[in-house]
């Protein structure tokens, strides 16, 4: 494997510091950033997912060639599961997003994310569910146990970055209008890019996978870029290309014909065969639990989600706010 960089506590990270605040958010049509985390809880799980140019946005998708810009398409993605059963879910989208406490928080509606000084990482969500469900606060307080992996491409020469903000950590998760309080483990992580996803970038899938010591995150490319890799634990966190397995990986395929492995694997020995917790005809998330392993992916084809069609389906699962 190709190592492509090595942090441990406390050297410093190269470049920009996410503990300082908000990186540079996107200004251009067709640029889009997004601040992802996932936290399992006893027998739940959550994902929150703060964007700008929100990926599911099919106004979004149309509106690049007119000159729309990402801030005017803010999202915030909330999905909480119990033993794999979807909760509630929220995909609320607005004309606008703000930047507060001195660059370390990011607010879109009444929802919010903050970078404390401490090195924390908040996420508070208060929105109504998709399209017409009831109202929903979620809180996640994230406390880092290793360092942030570096930045890396995805692919070499198409302008689209993910980087691996707070890898393994504890997590606080409350719910208080489902009565859910409790402690287990999160991860937290950052995409960015300088043009929409499906134009040159169609798709990937990636999981990642808490154990007792260490979590590991992979992440598969097509075209056969050789995948990524973050390790984290024991203040360490290492991020490297691994090498590409001959022959084909095992899939299948969803009700929506979505193609998606049939097992999820973070690293070179661990295996897990998933099941589905969310499904649509060019998204998947899957989730699997064995023992003391814990793994999440995501499939996404970003080229199936432009077709007018499904541009059209999006709409039933968002809710489109006018005014913060």
């Amino acid at each position: 494997m190709r190592l492509l960089d090595e942090v441990s506590v406390p050297s410093a990270h190269r470049g920009y510091q996410w503990r300082d605040g908000l990186p540079h958010l996107p200004d251009r049509p067709g640029a889009y950033r997004w601040f992802y985390a996932d936290a399992t809880v006893g027998e739940y799980s959550a994902v929150f997912i703060f964007m700008l140019g929100s990926l599911f946005s099919p106004r979004y998708s149309v509106g690049v060639s007119r000159g729309a810009l990402p801030l005017g398409h803010s999202a915030v993605n909330f999905a909480l599961y119990r033993g794999g059963r979807r909760l509630c879910w929220v995909l609320s989208e607005y004309a606008h997003a703000s930047v507060g406490m001195a660059g370390r928080e990011l607010r879109i509606g009444r929802s919010r994310l903050v970078y404390t000084p401490e090195g924390r990482v908040s996420m508070e969500v208060d929105e109504r569910c998709a399209p017409f469900g009831g109202q929903v606060r979620a809180r996640l307080l994230l406390t880092p146990e290793a360092p942030a992996a570096e930045e890396v491409q995805l692919v070499p020469g198409v302008p689209h970055y993910w980087r691996a903000l707070a890898p393994r950590s504890s997590a606080r998760l409350e719910v208080s209008t489902l009565g859910v309080d409790a402690d287990g483990r999160g991860y937290h992580d950052t995409n960015h890019g300088a043009e929409l996803l499906g134009s040159r970038l169609p798709g990937w899938h990636w999981a990642r996978l808490h154990g007792p010591d260490e979590t590991v995150v992979e992440y598969h490319l097509p075209g056969g870029v050789a995948p990524l890799r973050v390790t984290s634990g024991g203040g360490v966190t290492r991020a490297e290309r691994s090498p590409l397995h001959a022959g084909t990986r095992p899939s299948r395929l969803t009700g929506w014909g979505l193609r998606v492995p049939q097992h999820l694997s973070a690293g070179p020995t661990v295996r897990t065969e998933p099941h589905l917790i969310e499904s649509s005809p060019f998204y998947a998330r899957l989730e699997a639990r064995r023992g003391g392993l814990d793994v999440m992916g995501e499939v996404a084809d970003f080229q199936r989600f432009h077709s007018p069609y499904i541009r059209w389906m999006a709409h039933f699962r968002t809710r489109v706010e006018r005014q913060a």
